[in-house]
């Protein structure tokens, strides 16, 4: 069977986004730090269709993040847009345009039917309503023997490891303090639901460390 891969990055005061998160501002306050390691990798910015970048010891752990995908599950927040039910008139379409980096199948968890979304570059989002484990039986179906990674946001991924359901979890540990905001590991438990540390890599600005289910 196919793994769930789970990949985030986190704070060292433990948040995966700021104080204030909206529309305008999906990371919130001083969540885009997060983010700046990653940003700066020629990798993550050829997946954006952009030219550039840096190679160093992240590069090999972001390049084995990508490899063997074939579907990806996110929450509805992830998704973004206003909750509650969608606008049948301008309905959200995501935050990454016409043509998404995903490339393959996404599902997202939400409480709101809707008809399923096909933009540019084979990336079609299904909306599924009746749950973390029909969602990720769907995705398994669509990705045809490969992986399936569990993009987030939080609620969706503290449901996941809660559920010990995440096969693979890459925490990209990046040294700021957020001070508040949205916690991953809130309600998840106190362990980590058959996940051992496996692999430590520390580069410039970020830890990487994975678990992987025993």
């Amino acid at each position: 069977m196919s793994k769930l891969r789970f990949r985030i990055s986190i704070s060292l005061d433990g948040f995966v986004a700021g104080p204030s998160q909206s529309v305008e501002n999906p990371l919130g306050i001083g969540g885009t730090r997060l983010h700046e390691w990653a940003f700066a990798l020629a990798v993550t910015r050829a997946q954006h269709g952009l030219e550039g970048g840096e190679v160093n010891e992240s590069t090999p752990v972001v390049e084995e993040s990508l490899a063997n995908i074939g579907a990806t599950v996110m929450g509805r927040n992830m998704f973004g847009g206003h909750p509650g039910p969608w606008d049948a008139k301008e309905p959200w379409n995501g935050w990454w345009g016409v043509d998404p980096p995903f490339h393959h199948p996404v599902f997202v968890l939400t409480h709101y039917a809707r008809e399923p979304l096909a933009l540019e570059g084979g990336t079609t989002f299904t909306f599924v309503t009746d749950g973390i484990e029909a969602a990720l039986e769907q995705a398994r179906r669509a990705a045809d023997g490969k992986d399936v990674s569990l993009a987030g946001g939080a609620r969706a991924a503290q449901q996941y490891l809660a559920a010990g359901l995440v096969d693979e979890m890459e925490i990209n540990l990046v040294p700021t303090l957020l001070g508040s905001g949205e916690r991953l590991f809130d309600g998840v438990g106190d362990d980590l639901h058959g996940l051992d540390l496996v692999r430590t890599v520390a580069p410039p600005n970020v830890t990487h460390l994975k678990f992987a289910r025993r």
